[in-house]
């Protein structure tokens, strides 16, 4: 049977290695097909995918190194990009700080996906985020938006999204019509109180430096030195695309995000996402990301999700 060591300094970096249970390992082991052990200061692992399983292993102990934690998302990530014969290491993830929540967290690009977006926002005044539920889409937006604020970059930040019922009619919700919006912008919400704070978020409101309104309302407005974030674009029509764009005034920034997997827009009906991703692709200033599975940072499971229905969206297509 095949077999490679792996000679590390001293024992206590062998058990960050392996991980609570060895989970790290167990996610090695299980990817490669292959055995792996601990012998004081070695990890020998044996198998016919060894050569491949140690290669993630030194990037897991590259990454420990680095001072950051190995968890399950980013052993996975790891495994994934060695499947397209990327490497983590050379990714270079770990600087490239966007900015830093109320509590002093530092929030940056945990895949390449998700720091080409980053990247793009920064150079171009035109953005779409686009790809499945989980991969940061929203939440790298608002940080690169309270970034932008922070830096004095721009003066107001606009969140917006189109409040289109998935299921349910807005009209036997309760409250006047703000409450019966509110809960189609809680994501928006919920970024905003994560990154700035609950109370800074709400001084700012007060205050209108920041709007979280619904797409409806953004008729009619031109908004300049502003960072304009429109969410859940896959529920525009084409005529709410086109005005939301044109919103766009001087020394502002637009980010668009959305899941063309997931349209809630009456049947029949096209998507302005979809006719944006035709007619603007090359447009210059403008500039399109496309986010996949791979980049998915919430509970592994969602990854899996994602990839099973992708799979039975390539076999209908095949029908």
């Amino acid at each position: 049977m095949d077999e490679i060591r792996i000679n590390l300094e001293d024992a206590e970096l062998v058990t960050a290695v392996f991980g609570a249970m060895s989970r790290n390992v167990g996610i090695v082991e299980e990817t490669y097909g292959v055995e792996v052990r601990q012998r004081e200061n070695l990890i020998v692992v044996k198998g016919e995918g060894c050569r491949e399983a140690a290669q993630a292993l030194n990037e897991i102990i590259a990454l420990i190194k680095s001072g950051e934690t190995p968890d399950v998302q980013k052993i996975n990530y790891i495994v994934s990009l060695q499947k397209e014969g990327k490497s983590y290491k050379e990714a270079n993830l770990s600087g490239g700080i966007i900015c830093y929540t109320h509590r002093g967290k530092p929030i940056k690009a945990k895949t390449i996906g998700q720091n080409a977006y980053a990247k793009a926002i920064r150079s171009n005044d035109i953005v779409f985020g686009i790809g499945p539920a989980g991969t940061g889409k929203t939440y790298i937006a608002v940080a690169m938006a309270a970034s932008a604020f922070k830096n004095k970059e721009i003066e107001k930040i606009i969140l917006t999204r189109p409040a289109v019922e998935a299921g349910e009619k807005l009209g036997f919700l309760p409250g006047d019509l703000q409450e019966k919006v509110d809960p189609y912008l809680r994501p928006l919400y919920d970024a905003l109180y994560d990154i700035l704070g609950r109370e800074n978020a709400m001084r700012l409101k007060e205050k209108e430096v920041i709007e979280v309104i619904p797409l409806a309302y953004m008729r009619g407005r031109t908004f300049d030195n502003a960072f304009i974030i429109l969410d859940e674009a896959q529920n525009t029509t084409k005529e709410q695309m086109k005005m939301f764009l044109t919103r766009l005034g001087f020394g502002s920034k637009v980010v668009v995000t959305g899941d063309i997997t997931q349209t809630d827009l009456p049947k029949g009906k096209k998507s302005g996402l979809r006719q944006a991703m035709q007619i603007l692709d090359g447009v210059k200033g403008i500039r399109f990301c496309y986010l996949k599975a791979q980049d998915v940072v919430r509970h592994d499971l969602v990854r899996r999700i994602i990839e099973a229905y992708e799979r039975l969206a390539r076999d209908d297509d095949d029908e």
